[in-house]
């Protein structure tokens, strides 16, 4: 394979297509994608939120963007694994950068995450996050309702978020409470895969635990994911620490009895048909990661996840 350019991040000059370069050197955006700001032509902009101010545990999730970016430069030579096509070569995905805000003034922060996705999606993009904490998805929901409508959540997770809060809080376990309270997502529509933490109230979300996908298979979660959500306009959030800490130990709030990656891609490659408008992954702390088993993780979740966007575009070619 000849490599006539590096630093693809700054130097490719299509948004599509998969190019190599060596994956120990270069500028390392997620997938070697070109970092812009540009959305002309664009239909997915990947955005690092690097936020970890709401945590309950150990936190540095603030580093995972980074983290997850430089784990990606280890796939971005390959065509997608397990899917029939590359999804950029239907995509035009473009790395946008960070999210810019002032967290000596936490009370603004959601207010100013919101705005930066209602930037985006104004243009026509949709995004891909990379976490920070997951109560980063909270905000961006609240700029994808604005422009869809009430949503349905697919929402990958060890726990709920769903524990009942105060109104105005700014925590990583509550935000799906307030989204439903305030009508940002429609529970009955969502569904919480992996969840293995007590939680009484499920305020009307379809809740497939960890062990009721051992117990019932894959194909079952993908079934009872897919009838659910229906023809809803839907948002993907996966929290890394759904995956068994065994292979996901560098995130802040980790719970023994997980998924196991393989099982995790073979739901998300299941779930190709739904209506997906755009998707996070979030949690990941390389801090407390092992051989960036946890970042190159989600770094391979995350093209999963592009993956299901681009069955949309069945006919485009690079």
């Amino acid at each position: 394979m000849t490599k006539t350019k590096s630093d693809l991040a700054f130097t490719r000059t299509s948004p599509y297509g998969t190019l190599s370069e060596p994956t120990y050197s270069g500028a390392q955006s997620y997938m070697r994608r070109k970092y812009t700001k540009d959305l002309k032509d664009v239909d997915v902009a990947v955005v690092g939120v690097p936020y970890d101010l709401a945590v309950t545990n150990r936190p540095g999730t603030r580093f995972g963007p980074r983290a997850i970016r430089q784990a990606s430069t280890i796939m971005a030579w390959d065509h997608a694994w397990g899917w029939k096509f590359d999804p950029f070569d239907r995509l035009a995905v473009i790395d946008h950068g960070d999210c810019l805000f002032d967290a000596g003034r936490p009370e603004g922060v959601p207010d100013q995450i919101t705005a930066h996705f209602r930037s985006i999606l104004a243009e026509g993009v949709a995004t891909f996050a990379l976490g920070g904490d997951h109560f980063i998805t909270y905000p961006i929901l609240r700029a994808y309702a604005e422009k869809f409508g009430p949503i349905a959540l697919i929402h990958f997770d060890a726990h709920s978020d769903t524990w009942r809060d105060e109104t105005g809080r700014i925590d990583h376990g509550t935000m799906f409470f307030h989204a439903a309270e305030q009508g940002i997502v429609v529970p009955e529509n969502s569904v919480q895969i992996g969840i293995r933490t007590n939680n009484d109230e499920t305020h009307g979300f379809n809740v497939l635990t960890a062990d009721w996908v051992r117990h019932n298979g894959i194909a079952a979660t993908i079934d009872k994911t897919l009838q659910t959500v229906g023809d809803r306009p839907c948002y993907m959030t996966f929290d890394i620490d759904c995956l068994d800490p065994a292979f996901a130990p560098g995130t802040g709030t980790p719970v023994v009895g997980g998924l196991t990656s393989g099982e995790a891609r073979e739901i998300l490659r299941g779930l190709a048909k739904v209506d997906l408008k755009g998707m996070d992954l979030v949690e990941v702390a390389p801090t407390y990661d092992v051989g960036e088993i946890t970042a190159l993780a989600g770094a391979t979740l995350g093209l999963d996840m592009l993956g299901i966007f681009a069955t949309r575009y069945p006919d485009r070619e690079a």
